[in-house]
């Protein structure tokens, strides 16, 4: 191996070994119990919809079904239960660390700190992504799950229903990657997590009545932008109603533009995360 090779083997080996360390905290913790029950709320309501169909002998409707599904997976999943959700994992990634006073044992070993701040995100991410990702699968098995056979091939194979889960799945993860850098940057620049979590949710909520230019410094508009069934069109919402201005996306980014600058956005956060990990210093006494 040679020289020049050396140092990234070894950044490797130590986002793994942080990997290892974080995921099974991220996982399995009591204070984190709340997370599950917001992601997977959805999914049991979604799964008594479908037993009361069945139960009353009822086929539904696919198109009533599926504007359902997308106006609660804007309104409540994504602005909701991923925004809470990835707060509550990485804020503590190192607000953590430093309320529990083990976050010296890291700064201690010989490890570059942009190195550490990478191998958190990813444990996080990891963690967002798997709990979410799967409710989000699980949500579309259960809301569909009452249709006969012959309706969910039509559905899924010659109606788009493949692709719509795949976008959802795609926009679920990619909510994990933006909202995860903020708060994780959040969880390091604070010490009360109650502050920059309003102030994200304010910015977040008053997206669609800023300027165009402002919009794009957000999680939720490149979010909306890759969302395959559009909210304003798909529900009746009252014309100028307040739902109507959050729901309505007047210029939307193409999906590769909306990609590229939601992951934009989460390297620039993660770089200024590092410039500040980079200066932190432990001092336990203050927190």
């Amino acid at each position: 191996m040679s020289l020049r090779q050396l140092p990234w083997a070894l950044w490797r080996a130590q986002i793994l070994a942080i990997l290892r360390l974080e995921v099974r905290k991220t996982f399995f913790t009591r204070r984190g119990f709340w997370i599950y029950i917001l992601a997977f709320g959805p999914v049991l309501l979604y799964a008594f919809h479908s037993f009361v169909q069945l139960k009353a002998g009822r086929q539904g409707d696919l198109g009533d079904d599926t504007h359902a599904f997308a106006a609660v997976f804007q309104f409540f999943f994504l602005r909701l239960a991923i925004f809470f959700g990835c707060m509550g994992i990485f804020i503590n990634l190192f607000r953590g660390e430093v309320v529990e006073k083990s976050l010296h044992y890291y700064f201690l070993a010989p490890l570059r700190r942009e190195v550490l701040v990478i191998g958190k995100f990813l444990s996080g991410l990891l963690a967002a992504a798997v709990i979410f990702g799967s409710s989000t699968f699980l949500q579309f098995v259960a809301l569909y799950c009452y249709f006969s056979s012959n309706t969910l091939q039509e559905f899924l194979f010659h109606r788009h229903g493949l692709e719509h889960l795949a976008a959802y799945l795609g926009v679920t993860l990619l909510a994990c990657v933006g909202y995860g850098s903020v708060f994780l940057a959040a969880g390091l620049l604070f010490r009360n997590p109650l502050i920059p979590t309003l102030l994200v949710l304010i910015w977040e909520a008053v997206n669609g009545f800023l300027p165009a230019l402002l919009q794009k410094v957000s999680v939720i508009f490149y979010l909306k932008s890759l969302c395959p069934v559009n909210i304003s069109e798909s529900i009746t919402l009252e014309k100028g109603s307040l739902f109507a201005l959050i729901a309505v996306n007047p210029t939307p980014a193409s999906p590769a533009a909306a990609i590229l600058g939601l992951l934009i956005l989460c390297a620039v956060v993660l770089a200024l995360s590092s410039l500040q990990v980079r200066r932190m210093q432990i001092d336990y006494g203050t927190d």
